[in-house]
């Protein structure tokens, strides 16, 4: 398998994007995409921030140029008009742990409040020792605890998980791409077919031995107890699918080589666009394809190649929200959705 620490075969992965650039992601054989998923399927992982320099000049790759300079600039009003006019039909959403942390849940990284700072308690040599698959077949205790806090059913949905699963009610979401483990989307009522969770779920699991599939409620019980569970067949722990350092990512993770070319919008909101390979999607869409970032800071392709059709609306991620909400005229329609979901398990 194609490795990033192969810096031998960096130059040919470099080759290949610059042709899947030249060909629309076309590929015109089967070694070749093959490649392609090695490349995103190996160290690359999707919860480990990359700053590679290499893989910083490789993310320009799948960022088509805008227009002109004279093209101009489109607004948020703008954005909820060719909605709400159903000009935009394919509606593609980003979202990362900024749509979660208004729920309740702490993100990742965020200086003295983010998960990592605050394993401390847990003993780890290192804090990403918590998701590393080597540390975890060694002691899944650290990990359990986290997951009793994690685990869904502990906090609900907001705004902005709400507004997508209208989105899909009206016909208008291709697809919703979120970082996040929390399965607050689902909870919502997103349906998982129009889910691509990039870093797994909660909402299944597998015996880390003989590989049993079991359904993410059959863990509650144990989870929720303090206890770490384990497979009645082999007695191994069984792992919810959430993505580890050293796992693969997730296959449906890539319907982007195919959602993203058919997007009319894209909106990303609530993310740092600083995990890889995750963040180099904002740059997959079709050059003419307005972008919306939604985002309380400018990040990614939105800071440093910014397209005439880009549209950003920084600030609390659910207020963007709500200003988008308000624009299209969906207010009420949107609270009713609110007040009439409950807690319907993952």
């Amino acid at each position: 398998m194609w490795s990033s620490r192969d810096t031998g075969d960096w130059s040919e992965a470099v080759t290949l994007l610059l042709k899947l650039k030249q060909n629309k992601y076309v590929c015109s054989s089967q070694n070749e995409l093959f490649l392609l998923r090695n490349i995103f399927m190996s160290v690359l992982h999707p919860l480990r921030q990359t700053h590679s320099p290499r893989w910083i000049g490789a993310r320009g790759l799948f960022s088509r140029g805008g227009g002109g300079a004279d093209e101009e600039q489109q607004t948020l009003e703008d954005v909820a008009k060719n909605i709400r006019e159903r000009q935009v039909k394919r509606v593609v959403v980003m979202a990362g742990a900024g749509i979660s942390t208004p729920s309740g849940i702490p993100d990742f990284r965020s200086p003295g409040s983010g998960l990592y700072d605050n394993l401390q308690q847990y003993n780890l040599p290192y804090a990403e020792a918590i998701f590393e698959i080597g540390f975890f077949r060694h002691n899944p205790n650290p990990f359990f605890a986290l997951a009793k806090e994690l685990y869904p059913g502990n906090y609900q949905p907001n705004l902005t998980h709400y507004f997508v699963r209208l989105l899909h009610e009206k016909k208008q979401l291709l697809r919703m791409y979120t970082q996040n483990i929390d399965g607050l989307e689902r909870l919502a009522g997103i349906p998982p077919e129009m889910l691509v969770e990039a870093h797994g779920t909660f909402a299944t699991a597998t015996c880390t031995v003989c590989r049993r599939n079991y359904k993410g409620e059959e863990l509650r019980p144990d989870v929720m107890s303090g206890t770490v569970p384990k497979c009645p067949t082999c007695t191994g722990v069984v792992k919810p699918d959430i993505v580890f350092f050293g796992e693969e990512l997730p296959r449906h993770f890539f319907k982007y080589l195919t959602d993203f070319p058919l997007a009319d919008l894209l909106i990303v909101m609530g993310t740092s666009l600083e995990v890889e390979p995750f963040a180099s999607l904002a740059g997959a869409v079709r050059g003419s394809v307005p972008r919306l970032l939604i985002n309380r800071d400018l990040v990614g392709p939105f800071a440093w190649r910014r397209r005439p059709q880009d549209v950003v609306q920084l600030g609390d991620v659910v207020g963007g929200v709500q200003a988008l909400v308000d624009a299209l005229g969906w207010t009420q329609e949107l609270d009713l959705h609110r007040r009439t979901t409950g807690f319907s398990g993952i």
